[in-house]
């Protein structure tokens, strides 16, 4: 595979994503990577690597041009972020046009993926991004959905969420169908028995948070979904 930091910005902020290509040298489906809260860090390298072994062309996007340091430091920066909803979209497609830059991203073949902050970024994307073919929300935060969006929707959507996570309370699902229903989206919300928040962050444990914890199981089953909803919307690879 061919990997490497991408130096690149978006409204005077320096950024470095993280580039994996295990096209081998073939036209290739490219899939963005959406970090979580506390920045790029090892969690969302690993997952563009997994998407590299599989054949694809991955690339993790950089949206704070920093890596938190506190559980503070990035509540702060997902805060900014929220609070300026144009320079996320802004940033947010900053980092697809570096995927769709590269020579071996094949036409019309493009995804999304996030977690945590990044989850909520993708279900952004897909009221602003209709040249993707699917995007999936890995335990996203849905506590502050709108209570109507006039936007349709036309990539894909599916999200993967733990019944019990503190961030996805029912009433919070429900919100999520009524508003893909709305949007006339093709939708998928995949509940997962036993799981909370941040099911594939092997380093959740640490947290030392209520619903935060890392479960092998969902993680496993979770990945295998997105890889059929890749198939189904790119072809295989």
């Amino acid at each position: 595979m061919n990997i490497k930091d991408i130096a690149y910005s978006s409204d005077d902020k320096a950024l470095t994503g993280y580039l994996v290509d295990g096209s081998g040298a073939k036209p290739a489906p490219g899939v963005l990577v959406c970090h979580q809260g506390m920045g790029l860090t090892e969690h969302a390298r690993q997952r563009a690597r997994m998407l590299g072994e599989l054949g694809y062309i991955a690339f993790a996007l950089d949206m704070y041009g920093e890596v938190a340091t506190s559980r503070e430091h990035a509540m702060s920066l997902i805060g900014s972020m929220a609070s300026n909803p144009v320079a996320l979209r802004r940033r947010a497609a900053a980092g697809l046009d570096v995927l769709k830059a590269q020579p071996g991203v094949a036409a019309g073949r493009l995804a999304a993926i996030g977690y945590c902050f990044g989850g909520a970024l993708v279900l952004e994307m897909a009221r602003c991004q209709p040249e993707l073919a699917c995007v999936v929300a890995f335990h996203p935060g849905l506590s502050n959905q709108p209570e109507h969006d006039e936007r349709k929707i036309r990539p894909k959507v599916m999200v993967c969420a733990g019944v019990h996570d503190p961030l996805i309370p029912a009433a919070a699902r429900e919100r999520f169908i009524a508003l893909m229903n709305e949007a006339e989206a093709d939708w998928q919300l995949l509940t997962y028995s036993h799981a909370g928040h941040s099911f594939t962050d092997r380093s959740a444990d640490a947290f030392g948070m209520p619903g935060f914890a890392y479960h092998e199981a969902t993680d496993r089953r979770s990945w295998a979904a997105m890889r059929d909803l890749f198939d189904e919307t790119m072809g295989r690879v």
